[in-house]
């Protein structure tokens, strides 16, 4: 018993089954697969491998397994699961309502005296829009 014995992953049968679907589906990410059979492989109460047949079946390294559990065992089964979401995505600022607005603003006169839209002009109008 290694890194397994500190992060036992036990499952009930919602979260079996829940896991199981995922692991079936054909629309889910390859990650997302690995993850949720790491987790069903991993269950005390289910098959219980250990870690080196866990990573052999799904194809990931040990410490992989050894996350999986810890993620599952400390931050719950969802966020053992999903991706986080990245801190570095930039979100749109705008739908595409107003992303159209604005082009139609931008592809349009310009104010009097200007010859063409500055970005600064298209900001202040689309504010006052």
């Amino acid at each position: 018993m290694g890194k397994e014995a500190k992060y036992v992953v036990r499952l009930s049968e919602a979260e079996r089954s829940e896991l199981a679907a995922l692991v079936a589906r054909g629309r889910v990410s390859a990650t997302v697969r690995q993850r949720a059979l790491i987790l069903l492989k991993a269950d005390v109460e289910g098959p219980a491998w250990t870690d080196e047949e866990i990573a052999e079946v799904a194809q990931v390294s040990l410490s992989s397994v050894h996350r999986g559990r810890q993620g599952c065992v400390e931050h719950g089964l969802e966020a053992a699961v999903q991706r986080k979401p990245s801190p570095q995505r930039q979100y749109r600022k705008l739908d595409g309502v107003q992303e159209a607005k604005l082009v139609a603003l931008a592809c349009s006169e310009p104010p009097a005296g200007r010859v063409s839209w500055t970005m600064q002009l298209l900001a202040e109008k689309l504010v006052e829009l």
